[in-house]
């Protein structure tokens, strides 16, 4: 854990003072950070290509397996390169859907890098690393999975809005389709 300047900590005792308040250390360590970011994209599954805000772009994704069978977890692996600075601690939102329609949807919400990298932290220039686990109900009828994903507020129900839309498939809502995975049956 960091600890205090030395300044900070002679102010703090200093008997001159009535009172001493010191900021609290925060954000990623040093090594979390190096877990969240990756020097090389390794080969992926999907190319990305979405553009959110001119701040994140999406480089692709992976999954594995490459197929999902009712009731087994998946991995999904997405790289997110940083073109500017982020205001806020943004949401990865993902939305798990039958290409059919016959599912209820499926939200794996999430802070991205597990929670070790808040969006507010991320540098331009990085790659970050993003993972989470993905399933399907047992009992589910889906023949095809749809992928969607996008970044979200929670503090204002907003979400990063994408800014080349003809670029990459979406909804029409900042939502993109990430990839389609089909289910064993």
């Amino acid at each position: 854990m960091p600890r205090p300047s030395l300044l900070a900590f002679l102010l703090c005792v200093s008997p001159l003072l009535p009172a001493c308040i010191v900021e609290a250390p925060g954000g990623a360590s040093p090594n979390e950070r190096r877990q969240a970011v990756v020097a090389e994209v390794p080969p992926l599954s999907v190319k990305g290509g979405a553009n959110f805000e001119d701040t994140v772009e999406l480089v692709g994704a992976s999954v594995q397996p490459g197929r999902l069978t009712p009731g087994d977890v998946a991995r999904v692996t997405a790289y997110f390169k940083v073109l500017k600075p982020l205001d806020e601690d943004y949401i990865v939102f993902v939305h798990v859907e039958d290409a059919e329609g016959r599912m209820e949807r499926v939200n794996v919400d999430h802070k991205p890098a597990g929670g070790l990298y808040p969006t507010t932290q991320w540098k331009p220039g990085e790659t970050v690393k993003d993972e989470f686990a993905i399933a399907i109900p047992a009992t589910s009828p889906a023949r095809t999975i749809n992928l969607w994903m996008g970044f979200w507020d929670p503090k204002t129900d907003g979400r990063l809005q994408l800014k080349n839309p003809e670029a990459v498939r979406n909804d029409g809502r900042s939502r993109i389709l990430l990839m389609q995975i089909p289910v064993a049956r």
